[in-house]
């Protein structure tokens, strides 16, 4: 999860898991997912990527983690455009907080690559990697108003991007 003291991208996933409390919600969705059987057997090396979700809800928030994941990392694709359809939040307003892990986020990988791979980083490189390996906020923090309980959220998601939009309402 970490090298030398310096989070990896991964230890970053746990942390968004560990912000969703509560109850697990079932998602529904229309396309770009894979089943668990296909990425047993075949992993992720279609065409398409695995656009998939997990959503929780406690009680004053809501959660939702969304990725866009394909085994080959190194093609350039256009971003997954992502809606989001929430039903049942039981407020008339909520504060959405954005967190995201990509090439640009989030991700002190990429940041090392940029440097040139060091093997011995110096002091100030290690600060940066450091700083870089921390979860990131995507956006600032925001009130919505919601209509009637139903929210209708949209982004668009890079490849082996991972979004974090946790919901808080009072």
């Amino acid at each position: 999860m970490a090298t030398n003291g310096v989070d990896k991208p991964v230890l970053n996933v746990f942390r968004m898991f560990g912000m969703m409390q509560g109850d697990r919600v079932a998602i529904n969705q229309e396309v770009l997912s894979y089943n668990y059987t296909d990425i047993r057997d075949n992993s992720v090396r279609g065409d398409q990527p695995d656009v998939n979700a997990q959503a929780s809800i406690h009680t004053n928030s809501a959660a939702v983690m969304v990725w866009n994941y394909h085994d080959n990392n190194d093609l350039e694709v256009p971003d997954a455009p992502v809606n989001i359809s929430l039903q049942g939040l039981p407020a008339d307003k909520v504060l959405l907080t954005h967190f995201r892990i990509d090439q640009e986020h989030s991700n002190s990988y990429t940041l090392w690559k940029q440097m040139g791979s060091p093997q011995n980083p110096t002091q100030e490189q290690i600060k940066q990697l450091e700083e870089a390996g921390q979860l990131d906020l995507f956006s600032s923090p925001q009130w919505i108003k919601t209509d009637n309980g139903k929210l209708n959220l949209k982004m668009d998601l890079p490849r082996q991007g991972i979004s974090l939009l946790k919901l808080d309402w009072e």
